[in-house]
């Protein structure tokens, strides 16, 4: 069996012609394999969905519980049988529920990663390298600028701009799903014990997370009744969509923080009024994603959701055979 009879791209996404099931599809389907909760990912109005616990759980948090015509939870590490096809689910240390999946057929093993890292999180299991003959690679910062340093360095940083500045609040923009509920961890791993103030977008993602056994410490809402506006000296965590908004403007001489991989460009980070930048990502830097290559032993890569020429480039000097995809309706939700 070669490569492209196992899994090609399709407008609907990537499919599986022999198991007739999709990867992450961006429109409706008969049968979708889901990776992890995020919405570029993770849509509504499927039939059938496959999918670990966890992001079938944050999925209908976020779409409710008629999501999908039907779901299945697949375990970590578990192997099921569609029409024939092996599947297997792995961690792959995105958010919480995410997942490689493998897919296996005829001796032919192709591992689609979906988003992944392999930096430490403690709000998620870790990647887990799968060999593989074909590895489908996220490149969402796949240029040799983009190395993440360690994300408790940039936490440190957080808290001593907190300490130099009591009479500011401090606005953090953090994603809902997975980076808010890391920077939260990461703040009480530091020994940050105050109360953390969040925005109501992050509410039920938050509940969920502590459900789940990750404790995030005293979490109030960041709301002005009953305080007077008076937030100074505190974190207060939001999407970044909120500090577009009437919202953010509640709170006098806040520092704007935004944890994004995206904060190594200053001028990004510049151009969204970022005074205190954090590089903290929940991908792969250019350093993981060539190294992760390598550990699978995948003799072809294809390249995906994101700068797919310079790692399709990289493989071509390394001697492996590599291709783009280039997937449409993929953003960076996460990041």
């Amino acid at each position: 069996m070669q490569p492209h009879e196992l899994l090609l791209p399709r407008p609907e996404g990537l499919y599986c012609p022999p198991g007739d099931f999709f990867i992450d599809p961006v429109r409706p389907v008969e049968r979708a394999l889901i990776t992890h909760g995020h919405s570029d990912h993770a849509r509504s109005g499927h039939r059938h969905v496959l999918a670990t616990r966890q992001t079938l759980d944050i999925m209908a948090l976020r779409y409710g519980g008629d999501f999908a015509g039907s779901t299945q939870a697949a375990a970590l590490g578990e192997t099921v049988s569609l029409n024939g096809v092996s599947v297997g689910f792995h961690p792959a240390g995105h958010v919480l529920g995410s997942a490689q999946i493998a897919v296996e057929n005829e001796g032919l093993r192709i591992v689609a990663s979906g988003d992944y890292k392999r930096a430490a999180d403690p709000t998620c299991a870790p990647f887990e390298v799968v060999p593989c003959d074909v590895f489908i690679t996220e490149a969402t910062f796949a240029l040799p600028v983009f190395r993440h340093p360690d994300a408790t360095r940039e936490i440190a940083t957080l808290l001593k701009s907190v300490e130099q500045f009591p009479e500011r609040a401090h606005l953090v923009g953090a994603y809902a799903l997975g980076k808010a509920e890391r920077v939260i961890r990461l703040l009480r791993d530091a020994g940050y014990e105050r109360p953390i103030f969040i925005h109501g977008a992050l509410t039920k993602l938050c509940e969920y997370y502590q459900e789940q056994g990750f404790d995030l410490g005293p979490l109030e809402p960041a709301t002005v009744e009953g305080r007077g506006g008076a937030f100074a000296g505190e974190i207060v965590v939001g999407p970044p969509s909120a500090f577009a908004d009437r919202w953010a403007r509640r709170f006098a001489d806040p520092v704007a923080c935004f944890a994004s991989g995206w904060m190594r460009i200053r001028q990004r980070a510049r151009q969204r009024g970022v005074e205190l930048p954090l590089v903290i990502s929940d991908h792969a830097d250019w350093d993981e994603l060539t190294a992760t290559i390598r550990e699978t032993g995948a003799g072809e890569i294809w390249v995906t959701h994101g700068r797919e020429e310079a790692l399709v480039r990289w493989c071509e000097l390394a001697g492996i055979v590599g291709r783009p995809l280039h997937l449409v309706g993929y953003e960076d939700e996460g990041d």
